[in-house]
């Protein structure tokens, strides 16, 4: 076993989690592990449970993308599965699964769970035994989950099946209409960190529980001064006439009352009793029984239960909104977070997708781990922290996974071609397409006010990764340019210009922005090089992506270079 070393620093890991798990995070080094893995429950049961009669090539197998959910069985699932049940999982896993594929059969919803049983067994080693594990998930698969997670975490570290009612009533066809989502937690051991969370009163509780009203119109009510059992010492001794030993029970102040300064530390029953009957804190029943009055304001809230739904969705009017399909609100993390670590303890999300886990974190003031397979939720999640805490925050945490070089490119762009626009296009401040479709050969799109009245234009972003270009590429952005009507348009490619593509780019015309009557290439054309370098096309200066980007303020009274 690996000697524990937490993380130095936060980080963004950009690569398969399991990969990432195994080669980067040390063994016990994580306090809190949140996971939302994707899974498309919203289709239909016939798909999800039902047998593939098509066959899918292997590189297509278990791709996880930031806007799609694409776990299928392939010929690489089945081979994955028959590693893991012959001795590449520990017994129980193996075993959970062999059940599992006896019950299921072949198809996504098997997949989806033969992908997640080893993540799941590095997750549990990554963990201190002090923490806690939170996977998200619906009631498609939270049953399979939650037999899976007993086999690696033992069923005896099960604390409890939150349920998050995620979204309001709506119809549902032949069943009762779907609002919750299940949260799974699981503690690594019986030492695991626990903060209780406490919520506010429920008026109903109030008005039933908090009926009497004192002399300054305060809400209480009475409560025992005594505890079960009586005692030989001052606390069963009488106290103004009241035998507490004759009732079968002895004085037992509650400990608040000396927290709250209300009663001092030390001294005799007698005295402290006396003490909270000179500040009015008693109240004498008609047979004369001393009893506490306890004040709404005494209490710190009903302990948190297993139903949320005082926590409401990221709707389209949310502020935190990003677009991001299954983005989960702030409140939800940060209580999740709260109840599990203490400031500065590690958190982990392996399915970071547009970092609302890493948000709450750095937000609380923890060490933060994100892993995502998909450049875009990267790049999003780095956008994010700069809107929200400045630029500054950038020098403050890694992003391991990235190519760093011309050959870190050209590996990338052999791997996932579309993840190599994706990042090629984040690296001029432009906002990657989120799908490879109908894209028109253009891979991103870069905003910047033209006007004082909130006014945007657009350049559009090509990306060619292969070694041969022609002056056609600029020919054919030139054309979408004008078409779609944008103002600029910028090529990007990993092989240098030519002679003819320079000609091409230099005949493109001119734009001239309206603010300032600054004039810019209409057509530029940068190579990968040139951007590991530091270098960036001559156009205005750009709204950050994703976030404000889609927001028609407006501009700075200057607009400079970017």
């Amino acid at each position: 076993m690996a000697k524990p070393e937490p993380p130095a620093s936060d980080k963004l890991y950009y690569g398969d989690n399991l990969e990432v798990l195994r080669k980067h995070i040390t063994d016990e080094s994580v306090d809190l592990v949140y996971l939302d893995p994707p899974f498309n429950s919203a289709r239909n049961y016939n798909v999800l449970f039902g047998k593939h009669n098509v066959v899918h090539e292997a590189s297509d197998a278990a791709q996880m993308q930031a806007f799609s959910d694409t776990w299928v069985w392939t010929p690489a699932t089945d081979e994955q599965y028959r590693s893991y049940v012959t001795g590449h999982l520990p017994n129980r896993v193996a075993d959970a699964l062999t059940a599992f594929r006896t019950l299921l059969g072949e198809n996504d919803a098997m997949a989806y769970l033969v992908n997640m049983a080893p993540r799941l067994v590095e997750l549990h080693r990554v963990l201190k035994p002090t923490g806690s594990l939170y996977l998200h998930c619906d009631p498609t698969m939270s049953h399979y989950l939650k037999i899976l997670l007993d086999a690696i975490f033992d069923a005896r570290n099960f604390r409890s099946e939150i349920i998050w009612k995620r979204t309001g009533a709506h119809g549902s066809a032949r069943r009762y209409a779907p609002l919750h989502d299940v949260i799974l937690y699981y503690a690594k051991s019986e030492k695991n960190v626990w903060n209780q969370i406490y919520t506010a009163y429920d008026p109903q509780y109030l008005e039933e529980k908090f009926g009497k009203k004192d002399t300054d119109d305060r809400f209480f009510q009475d409560i025992t001064l005594t505890g079960p059992g009586t005692r030989e010492g001052e606390s069963g001794l009488s106290w103004r006439g009241v035998d507490v030993t004759a009732t079968g029970r002895h004085w037992a102040l509650p400990g608040y009352l000396v927290e709250q300064g209300i009663i001092p530390a030390k001294g005799t029953i007698a005295e402290r009793l006396n003490t909270l009957d000179t500040a009015g804190r008693i109240y004498w029943t008609s047979k004369g029984t001393p009893r506490l009055k306890f004040f709404v304001e005494d209490g710190q809230g009903m302990p948190l239960p297993d139903v949320w739904n005082d926590i409401s969705p990221i709707n389209s009017q949310a502020a935190e909104r990003l677009g991001y399909p299954t983005q989960k609100p702030l409140a939800l993390m940060e209580r999740i977070i709260q109840a599990s670590t203490h400031p500065g303890d590690v958190v982990l999300d392996p399915f970071c997708g547009c970092g609302t886990t890493v948000d709450a974190a750095q937000r609380l003031g923890r060490t933060w781990l994100g892993i995502d397979v998909t450049y875009i939720a990267i790049d999003l999640i780095a956008k994010r922290l700069k809107h929200i805490y400045g630029d500054a925050i950038t020098s403050e945490y890694d992003i391991l996974g990235i190519p760093r070089d011309r050959a870190g490119a050209f590996a990338l762009f052999t791997h996932s071609p579309f993840d190599f626009e994706r990042w090629a296009v984040s690296l001029m401040n432009a906002q990657p397409n989120e799908k490879q479709i109908g894209d028109k050969g253009i891979d991103g799109v870069a905003r910047f006010p033209t006007d004082a009245k909130g006014g945007l234009g657009r350049i559009l972003v090509s990306v060619k990764g292969g070694k041969t270009i022609g002056p056609q590429f600029v020919r054919d952005l030139l054309g979408t340019v004008q078409t779609q009507k944008a103002q600029m348009g910028v090529l990007i490619t990993m092989a240098e210009p030519t002679r003819g593509i320079l000609d091409a780019v230099n005949h493109a015309g001119t734009y001239e922005l309206p603010v300032n009557n600054q004039t810019f290439p209409r057509v530029q054309i940068i190579t990968v090089a040139q951007l590991l370098k530091g270098e960036r096309p001559v156009m205005p200066q750009t709204l950050l992506p994703y976030i404000q980007a889609t927001k028609r303020a407006a501009p700075k009274q200057s607009v400079g270079l970017f």
